[in-house]
């Protein structure tokens, strides 16, 4: 489906083949029509569908038909990066038309504040918010959104899981009661559909591509000990030369900080982010990173949705993920638009059984690989029930067998032969 097939007006196509978009994805060949009809609607799609323009289309068509000073639409989502690649895509599409544009999130100075401020009281069309930053201005008393028509929860699973719900909460009951309401989210746990019903009338529901990898992505999985993957991930980051853009998640900003001076010791070009680093110093990495200043990102789950970066090569998992749906996101910022690339996974006997559970919720074993024999044999795989000790067999030395080099798992054989594909 062809983006002229939808019923928006010209300035905004004119914008729409500027960006060199041609061809819908299938959430927006869905969901756009619905939202032009002015349903309510609850979208379940993964990073990586085009959800953005999916709802950024109609609500902008809209906007350039009408005219008058205030906020008329609003946006939240649940980080500061989100929040700067949605307003960039926002003004790329809105370029000719008359609506504005204005992001508000945390880390920013005093002349961030003051434009901010600016904008919540009448200067622009649109705002695109993350929920804490908004209710701090909210509490001046001076935000106005008697004029707002539509409301957009982006990531909304996400948002909760940061612990956004009462905020949330808060700035829907200071928006006028008729307007109309859109939530997309990559999960539709419970207390996504309870917090549908408090927002959204009688709402038409689209869904794509849940919780399943790209195609395109070539996974891979080694065991290793928690002592061994440092050793590893430098190992395996040394051997791929021809990956020019890679991103590397860890558990914790500390597990960042520590793995970034490990590699950079080495000489890889590498740059951390994590919210201990201020908003400057966040734009600046992901800048470099995009211009090939810098090779490697070592980053939290931060980066794991909503980073618009294109042309990553590699997504390594330095630790696994609590979330079995984040493997998904954190995983998608590779191979996107049909294009391919690969994800690595280190898994320690402590992870053993939460990538169980992304395995289930992917459909698909994944071979287990081992170290190389330089760093000492890995863990072997047991892949036990939640609190039921220990996995893993011990450490090398101990009685494992003749097959315990390689690593041979006791559960189900996996299935497909080596470096399986999704």
């Amino acid at each position: 489906m062809r983006f002229d097939d939808f019923d928006l007006n010209d300035t905004l196509l004119d914008a729409v083949y500027y960006m060199n978009y041609t061809e819908a994805t299938e959430i927006q060949a869905k969901a756009i029509p619905l939202i032009l009809e002015g349903n309510d609607l609850i979208g379940c799609a993964q990073t990586g569908t085009g959800k953005t323009a999916a709802f950024l289309l109609p609500l902008l068509n809209h906007l350039s038909e009408i005219d008058g000073a205030g906020v008329k639409a609003l946006i939240l989502c649940p980080t500061r990066e989100l929040a700067i690649q949605i307003a960039q895509q926002a003004e790329g599409l809105s370029y000719f038309t008359h609506a504005s544009v204005k992001a508000v999130y945390g880390g920013g100075d005093g002349v961030a504040w003051d434009q901010e401020k600016a904008a919540l009281t009448g200067k622009a069309d649109l705002i695109i918010a993350t929920p804490g930053r908004l209710m701090a201005h909210m509490e001046q008393g001076y935000v106005k959104f008697d004029r707002v028509e539509f409301l957009v929860l982006d990531e909304a699973d996400r948002m909760l899981d940061i612990g956004f719900y009462d905020d949330i909460l808060k700035i829907i009951d200071k928006l006028p009661k008729k307007r109309q309401s859109l939530m997309f989210s990559a999960t539709m746990a419970s207390r996504i559909r309870q917090l549908a019903v408090q927002i959204l009338q009688d709402p038409q529901e689209v869904s794509v591509a849940i919780a399943k990898p790209a195609e395109g992505v070539t996974q891979k999985v080694y065991l290793a000990f928690d002592e061994q993957k440092v050793a590893l991930a430098r190992h395996l980051l040394a051997d791929k030369d021809e990956y020019k853009q890679i991103i590397v998640f860890c558990s914790t900003k500390k597990k960042v900080e520590q793995l970034y001076r490990k590699l950079r010791d080495r000489n890889f070009a590498c740059a951390p982010i994590s919210s201990d680093y201020t908003q400057e110093e966040r734009e600046q990495a992901l800048s470099d990173f995009k211009n090939g200043r810098t090779r490697i990102l070592v980053a939290t789950d931060v980066m794991s949705r909503g980073i618009d970066v294109k042309g990553i090569d590699l997504v390594m998992n330095f630790d696994v993920p609590h979330d079995a749906e984040d493997y998904v996101h954190r995983i998608g910022r590779t191979a996107r638009a049909k294009t391919t690339g690969m994800a690595i996974t280190l898994v320690s006997p402590e992870d053993m059984y939460r990538f169980s559970k992304i395995e289930r919720l992917i459909e698909r074993e994944l071979e287990k690989l081992q170290p190389p024999t330089e760093l000492g044999e890995g863990p072997q795989w047991e892949a036990r029930s939640k609190g039921s000790g220990r996995p893993g067999g011990g450490r090398p030395g101990g009685n494992g067998g003749a097959n315990k080099r390689f690593g041979k798992p006791k559960g189900p054989r996996p299935q497909g032969g080596g470096g399986a594909t999704a």
